[in-house]
């Protein structure tokens, strides 16, 4: 058996491959950023050609690097981007990609919501309806594109996509069809009670194979490794939903510890060993074949620094330097002062919100851009602390977390997370954890390892440590208070904004 693992990683905006070690050191790395598509407000979409060619690309390039024959990878696992809705045709070929950042269903929900749709769903799903679901967004094409939906052959997701692709398979799996509500999550498996609740009785057959995610689901084609590369018959893995995969890739794997994640969404997650925490959370998923992930989610997160930059900070930094990393340079001078600017990260709305919106407040002139970065930083923390805050009530207890994502990267903003939330942060070695988690479960797949946590053992190292500032407590209290207060206070009026906008049913699917 090889060596070597890779793990893919199809995120909202970037597709990765990394190639690693047993040891989970980094042999090669390839990426390749993909374009969006909003046709209209509340619209984020992707085509999904360009996915596959840019995944091609990447696994070469990757292994064009690593300098290792392609026979010498063991297996490929994958991880991507939850929910959102990635379809086939009903010939097998790539047609529909919504991303999970999608807000064109608030009105769907907001109308389940008054008929309680809700209280049906979560006692089997561990889970309500929310805009950028897979069920929801499947409804509302069902609703308001019928012509688009009645050429839907197959729904998944993302890493589904690539995995389809790669070895032609019709294949998902419990963590990403738990975190999208499709399953009864004590029994994994799909129900047709909640597709009845979600209009969707008339769909179970437009719902893929469903296996474990260290289940083989297929092997590399003869067509596909002329393509990329890759060796004909490596075995692919199902894969992750990428937070799992992240979590575990930053060495979150035994029950009770907490993975923070600061990418396209704000995650915060805790492994239990039920599907059940105790009281209401946002969604619980499978970890591995016995234990499931309870988990306060939103696209509140690095996504809110990544518009900043792209949008006002680009051009803006030393040649070969990151923008990132200057923009945190800004930031880093700034002493907290308690009449800082504060801010809303609500780009593309909030969890209970679909109609919320970002914004800075408290602006005075004597503020600098590095003012305006660092409230966007700690505006990010202020929306994980709320998810936190959250999964305590409901029973989860933790005294540390792990910090991945990329907000893990930057030497500022770990520190912030640690200040807000109260709690040492950790941030492992490798910068690729959706990769590594994909690698480390491609691993356990074919038995290099035991199970994750094995893996996790022999392929995590932990790289830095974060304390929180005592003597900052009580600001980062006084601040999240205030913070809470202006979004109580907007509320009303984001939904008038919201109502001005061009209705999403008006544009194209």
């Amino acid at each position: 058996m090889g060596d070597y693992l890779l793990g893919l990683d199809a995120g909202n905006t970037v597709i990765k491959a990394v190639i690693f070690d047993r040891a989970g050191r980094e042999v090669a790395h390839a990426g390749e950023e993909g374009h969006s598509r909003m046709p209209c407000p509340g619209h984020v979409e992707r085509d999904l050609g360009e996915l596959w060619a840019n995944a091609k690309r990447v696994i070469r390039t990757c292994l064009d690097r690593s300098g290792i024959a392609a026979a010498d990878i063991a297996a490929i696992g994958c991880a991507g981007h939850g929910n959102g809705l990635y379809a086939l045709d009903r010939n097998g070929e790539p047609f529909l990609g919504i991303q999970s950042l999608d807000t064109r269903a608030t009105g769907l929900v907001e109308e389940w919501a008054a008929d309680a749709v809700g209280d049906r769903t979560y006692p089997i799903a561990r889970q309500r309806p929310w805009p950028s679901q897979t069920p929801t967004l499947l409804a509302w094409l069902k609703r308001h594109r019928p012509e688009v939906f009645q050429r839907i052959g197959t729904v998944f997701y993302s890493k589904d996509f690539v995995v389809n692709r790669l070895t032609g398979e019709r294949v998902s799996e419990m963590s990403d069809m738990s975190g999208a509500g499709l399953l009864d999550l004590a029994v994994r498996r799909y129900d047709r009670r909640l597709m009845e609740a979600y209009g969707l009785g008339d769909c179970m057959d437009l719902l893929p194979r469903l296996i474990e995610s260290a289940d083989i689901a297929g092997r590399v084609t003869e067509e596909v490794a002329a393509e990329t590369g890759l060796a004909a018959g490596t075995p692919v893995v199902a894969g992750l939903f990428d937070v799992v995969a992240s979590a575990l890739g930053s060495g979150v794997s035994r029950t009770g510890s907490a993975s923070i994640i600061a990418g396209t969404w704000s995650i915060n997650q805790v492994i239990i060993d039920g599907p059940d925490l105790g009281g209401p959370v946002f969604m619980s998923s499978t970890f591995d074949r016995a234990r499931y992930m309870a988990m306060e989610n939103s696209a509140t997160s690095a996504a809110n620094l990544e518009w900043l930059v792209r949008e006002f900070f680009y051009g803006e930094h030393a040649e070969g330097a990151s923008p990132f990393d200057a923009c945190c340079a800004l930031a880093a001078e700034i002493q907290p002062a308690a009449d800082d600017p504060l801010y809303h990260p609500y780009l593309y709305g909030a969890q209970q919100d679909g109609h919320a919106r970002a914004g800075f407040y408290g602006i005075a002139g004597w503020h600098t851009k590095g003012h305006m970065i660092r409230a966007l930083l700690e505006g990010v923390a202020f929306g994980h602390r709320q998810h936190v805050e959250t999964l305590r009530g409901a029973g989860a207890t933790f005294d540390q977390a792990v910090l991945s994502g990329g907000g893990s990267r930057s030497r500022l903003w770990p520190q912030i997370f640690a200040d807000v939330l109260g709690v040492p942060v950790s941030v492992a070695i490798s910068r690729e954890t959706g990769a590594l988690g994909a690698a480390i479960a491609a691993g356990t797949g074919v038995g290099l390892f035991a199970d994750f946590t094995e893996g996790a053992d022999a392929m995590v190292r932990i790289d830095r440590h974060y304390r929180p500032n005592a003597a900052l407590a009580g600001h980062y209290d006084r601040r999240y208070a205030l913070y809470n207060d202006i979004a109580e206070a907007m509320a009303p009026l984001w939904r008038r904004l919201s109502a001005a906008a061009p209705t999403a049913t008006g544009a194209a699917a």
